[in-house]
């Protein structure tokens, strides 16, 4: 579905400060109300060359194959609708892809919201508490990464390592910057060239997200038989540690001890880091107890989606199993 911040996307990419030729491609996932319309009368406003592919799948992947399919310039920019884009984004991303030979490149993000819960959110992502997923780092010097969000692609990327997984609605980026690696690339990101991102405006809209974000980890980790990170393993394990610890205290009083205590840390943690996280984005103090809530939101969610996968995968195998057994029989 297009929505209202598509054409802010538009007014975006009008104010670029870019002086080659722009073809701006857009996948509809199959809207039912008038904004592809809208649309493509904000880009003839703008003045911007506009092409609506059908994206029948409805999910992210398809889409952005269909668009790689058509697109016929030397560099491939996704952009978010989510995100604001400064006016020396696209000539910047041309000029690190050429000055250093990357597939990929990209920059930092920055989350920033206009409500309360959309600050809080904002305030937890930009927390090393928080933020699964999110690069974080010092210094302005462009350094090689393992990924990058959204990301400017040469064309060789796609020749040499293929196209993005249809079969993953999320975590498509991370799979796909894996196998682009793989076949001898290199990503990129300046951390002085950033994005700013709008985040969910509900704790609904943030444990739907990160849920699914931890779900679809574990197809990528069982396509490429290996685990990406030791840091996307810790909400899976901050579960499971509470589950267990919560069917061992039943018979055993340490376990109720231990328990106790990693909740008190885990609280105390979230606490801390929300009040410092709000302080050091010029947040009031008032806005810490929102942003702690957001944590959980994120691991548990993240925990459970992963857990779910890893669950589904063995059914999976499982029944995949007796079926061969079957046919041997």
């Amino acid at each position: 579905m297009l929505h209202e911040t598509s054409e802010i996307l538009l007014a975006d990419l009008a104010a670029q400060d870019f002086a080659g030729e722009l073809e701006v491609l857009v996948a509809d996932g199959g809207s039912t109300d008038d904004s592809v319309e809208r649309l493509r009368a904000a880009a003839a406003r703008a003045g911007l060359e506009l092409t609506v592919l059908d994206n029948p799948a409805g999910w992210v992947s398809p889409g952005l194959n269909l668009c790689i399919a058509r697109a016929r310039g030397d560099l491939v920019v996704r952009l978010d609708c989510h995100s604001r884009y400064p006016a020396g984004y696209l000539r910047r991303c041309a000029e690190l892809a050429e000055s250093t030979g990357a597939w990929n490149v990209g920059g930092r993000v920055v989350p920033r919201g206009e409500t309360a819960t959309e600050r809080a959110v904002a305030c937890a992502m930009d927390s090393p508490f928080g933020g699964i997923g999110w690069t974080r780092m010092g210094g302005a010097e462009p350094v090689e990464v393992d990924t990058v969000t959204f990301g400017a692609f040469r064309p060789e990327a796609f020749e040499r390592a293929g196209v993005f997984d249809e079969e993953l609605v999320r975590n498509q980026d991370d799979e796909f910057n894996l196998r682009l690696r793989e076949a001898g690339g290199r990503i990129v990101l300046d951390p002085t060239l950033t994005v700013d991102y709008r985040p969910r405006g509900s704790l609904r809209g943030v444990w739907r997200q990160y849920y699914e974000y931890g779900a679809w980890k574990v197809p990528v980790m069982l396509k490429h038989r290996q685990v990406l990170s030791l840091r996307s393993m810790a909400p899976l394990a901050f579960l499971v540690s509470l589950a267990a610890l919560a069917a061992l205290s039943v018979f055993s009083r340490a376990a109720r001890v231990a328990l106790v205590a990693e909740l008190a840390a885990y609280l105390a943690g979230a606490a801390l880091f929300a009040a410092r996280a709000a302080r050091e984005r010029g947040e009031p103090l008032t806005l810490t107890p929102r942003v702690a809530c957001v944590f959980p939101a994120f691991h548990l969610s993240y925990g459970i989606g992963m857990a779910r996968g890893w669950l589904a995968a063995a059914f999976r195998r499982s029944g995949d199993g007796g079926a061969g057994k079957g046919a041997e029989r």
